[in-house]
């Protein structure tokens, strides 16, 4: 764990935070409306080929517009979506619980994809952003392949500790790992009663589930990501899981060109 919350503050201190950072001078400030009203913001970048971009926790989908991975996609003439998952950025903070629940945030993206009248794309998310992706293969059919970055196999446990110390930490009981994490959450201002819920409601897929995804999927972490487990374990839990490693630990490895040269040819190639 302590590892993990040296990782956790450096994403913290280096990534864009909170609404203030949400929208740059260029963006077209585009909204969705979901199944339950709630407002979703998304960005479209170029005309070709789709690929959604999910990001990870306490961040927003801007955080991509600063990885290589993002610049090779546009300059490879893709049409790169990203979003602000519900309870970040520019998008709505519901804070009731059952916002979260029952897959609310694939819904989301289901419902996006529906809206840019998108009926076949790839799908690529970084740590809490992979746990959505694996929501999406299994319950939307338009996804062609997907990446799973960042993450190990302990999301497939319901009841993963990880998750609910992070749930607790934000919601105000003494966990001193992640006292930092709270402390940097309230010093930026963002919504911690939602970031709480997002914990509570976070999905899980069993094991059982990912063996009847056959879509490919490319599973890739870094070689010093060792809270996240990012070894093969989790590719081989999918009949067409594929596993790459990089150099880097959790923060550093998103952001890499190794990380987007895998990523880019597994895309054209899948």
């Amino acid at each position: 764990m302590k590892l993990f919350l040296f990782f956790l503050v450096v994403i913290f201190l280096q990534m864009p935070s909170g609404r203030a950072s949400a929208v740059n001078a260029t963006d077209s400030l585009q909204y969705f409306t979901s199944f339950d009203g709630t407002r979703i913001h998304y960005t479209v970048t170029g005309t070709g080929a789709p690929v959604l971009l999910v990001h990870g926790f306490i961040v927003n989908g801007d955080s991509w517009k600063k990885t290589a991975l993002y610049d090779s996609l546009v300059a490879h003439r893709y049409k790169v979506i990203t979003l602000d998952l519900r309870g970040n950025g520019a998008s709505d903070h519901p804070r009731d619980s059952l916002a979260y629940l029952d897959d609310a945030e694939t819904k989301d993206i289901m419902g996006l994809m529906t809206w840019l009248n998108i009926n076949n794309y790839q799908a690529v998310g970084y740590s809490r952003g992979a746990i959505i992706v694996s929501r999406l293969l299994v319950l939307d059919a338009r996804v062609r392949s997907a990446v799973m970055g960042g993450m190990g196999t302990a999301f497939t446990d319901p009841a993963w500790p990880r998750r609910q110390q992070f749930y607790e930490a934000l919601s105000g009981k003494d966990v001193p790992e992640l006292a930092p994490m709270v402390k940097y959450v309230q010093q930026s201002g963002l919504d911690q009663r939602a970031l709480a819920m997002m914990q509570l409601g976070q999905p899980s897929t069993t094991p059982q589930e990912l063996a009847g995804v056959h879509q490919p999927v490319l599973v890739i972490g870094g070689d010093k990501d060792e809270d996240n487990n990012t070894g093969g374990a989790l590719a081989a839990m999918m009949p067409a899981g594929m596993h790459g490693t990089v150099a880097g630990d959790h923060n550093s490895v998103v952001r890499s060109v190794p990380f987007a040269e895998w990523v880019l040819d597994f895309l054209q190639k899948h």
